[in-house]
């Protein structure tokens, strides 16, 4: 992979209110497909998170930009962004090693995620309440506004280091809300280049600060005491520690999934293969809502089988800046480490290895992976791997799979397959998940949707109208009306 040039104008310094924060340290960004360095940026500490939501709160003692005004910094955002996109995918595929054809699907999904937050910016209000429902209400007027929460910390990971930076600052610009952010530290670039375009399309700098590094930045910004709420997507230890740690504050989670796909027998299985087969794998299945468990009924199981492998196999596994490649590498060593002693683990319980389970050529590699009749007590059938593998397991009835598909913890997105739709949607209130898709995999999105989980998946909805929900609290406003002339 050629060393990309990152621009003057992507800062790599944290800032608020267009000043230089402190550092502790520097931080060389790499390539995970070859180790390539990429950038070398700052590390923050307390110090420096003080600074930023010491500017933050004195965002919060001005009013605020119109609605007009924040969703006209949001349209030029996106505009900016747009002009800008060839750039911003070379960086998201060499910081985070996503295929440069995902990377420019992620771009493109970040100007849809800057557009719906200027929309709600446009229609945020509140709703008249009718006073006069009760006696001790008549001749009373009543009705509510949406107010900024307050500050907003919004922590972001590493595999969609735009538009997972997009769903935390469109929404907050939208509500009114200062924020500090701060970026996955091995991956900031791509938020960076973003907290950078709203800058430039007009938010006043005191509006966003950002801090840069892991837990010396992370952790005084989840406890600092003039935070007023926390958003955060990423892993659902750290998720539930950050909950457990904040009682007294609004903390929004976005977390894990061990997403499931049920085949039913009277699916078409090559629509569900060519389905699993994209949404299984791209970004090397580093997405929350990556396919990871397939429970087919038995009488189709060799049928899907049959269609799934060769359109594994068709995948092209390489250099995240290559045309070509459809599979990039795994963030880390670590991850991948991981995933062979989850593999070994399903196979000495019985799983067959069908395609895969084995690191690439080339380090950072691992070969998308299918493993059959797995085990339910594994942890791939519980846990999310977050890697290029799927685990398939057979069932009789469809009771039996929403079993196992509800044994998880996790409970973000989940899918069923089947010709019968009406049967579907009764399945569908079965399954313990935030979200149930029909006929397609658990793996879309859509970025005005309502998206989020439920038990260890977290309990926040994101998308820049359910968002906006979470950044503002309304208030009542109750006038009596004068009588008589």
């Amino acid at each position: 992979m050629p060393r990309i040039d990152v621009p003057q104008w992507i800062p790599v310094s944290g800032m608020a209110d267009g000043e230089v924060l402190p550092a502790i340290g520097k931080r060389v960004i790499t390539a995970p497909y070859d180790g390539d360095e990429i950038a070398v940026v700052d590390d923050n500490g307390a110090e420096a998170v003080d600074l930023a939501v010491a500017t933050a709160r004195r965002a919060l003692a001005v009013a605020p930009p119109t609605q007009a005004e924040r969703a006209q910094v949001l349209d030029r955002a996106a505009a900016l962004v747009t002009q800008r996109g060839a750039l911003l995918a070379t960086i998201i595929a060499a910081e985070a090693g996503k295929p440069i054809r995902q990377a420019r699907g992620e771009v493109a999904r970040c100007v849809d995620t800057l557009g719906f937050s200027a929309a709600v910016a446009r229609t945020l209000a509140g709703e008249v309440i009718p006073m006069d429902a009760s006696q001790s209400g008549v001749d009373m007027v009543g009705y509510t506004v949406r107010e900024p929460i307050g500050v907003v910390a919004a922590i972001t990971p590493f595999n969609f280091p735009l538009n997972l930076v997009a769903h935390k600052l469109g929404p907050a610009v939208a509500a009114g809300c200062p924020v500090v952010l701060k970026p996955a530290g091995r991956a900031p670039l791509s938020g960076l280049a973003l907290a950078a375009i709203l800058i430039e399309a007009g938010l006043p700098p005191a509006m966003l600060s950002w801090v840069l590094g892991d837990a010396e930045a992370g952790a005084p910004l989840v406890a600092h005491p003039d935070i007023a709420m926390i958003s955060f997507t990423g892993g659902t230890q750290v998720g539930v520690a950050i909950r457990a740690l904040r009682p007294d504050i609004r903390v929004a989670l976005e977390l894990g999934n061990a997403a499931p796909v049920i085949v039913h027998h009277d699916a078409d299985v090559a629509v569900a293969a060519d389905r699993i087969a994209a949404s299984a794998f791209t970004h090397a299945g580093q997405s929350c809502i990556s396919v990871q468990r397939i429970l087919v009924q038995r009488e189709v199981h060799d049928a899907l089988v049959d269609e799934l492998l060769p359109r594994v196999d068709a995948l092209v596994v390489g250099d995240p800046l290559d045309e070509a490649t459809d599979v990039g590498p795994v963030f880390d060593p670590a991850s991948a480490t991981r995933i062979m002693e989850w593999i070994d683990e399903a196979t000495g319980l019985g799983a067959r290895v069908l395609r895969g389970g084995v690191l690439g050529d080339h380090p950072g590699l691992f070969a998308p992976t299918v493993l059959d009749g797995v085990a339910p007590t594994t942890q791939l059938m519980r846990d999310e791997a977050f890697g290029p593998v799927v685990a398939i397991a057979v069932y009789d009835g469809i009771d039996d799979a929403i079993a196992v598909a509800n044994a998880s913890p996790l409970g973000l997105q989940a899918a069923i397959f089947t010709a019968r739709v009406d049967r579907a949607m009764a399945w569908a209130r079965r399954l313990d998940y935030g979200a149930v898709l029909i006929n397609e995999t658990p793996t879309f999105r859509a970025d005005h949707m309502p998206y989020g989980g439920v038990r260890d998946s977290g309990d926040a909805r994101e998308g820049p109208g359910a968002a906006v929900m979470e950044m503002t609290r309304p208030k009542l406003i109750i006038t009596r009306l004068a009588g008589g002339e």
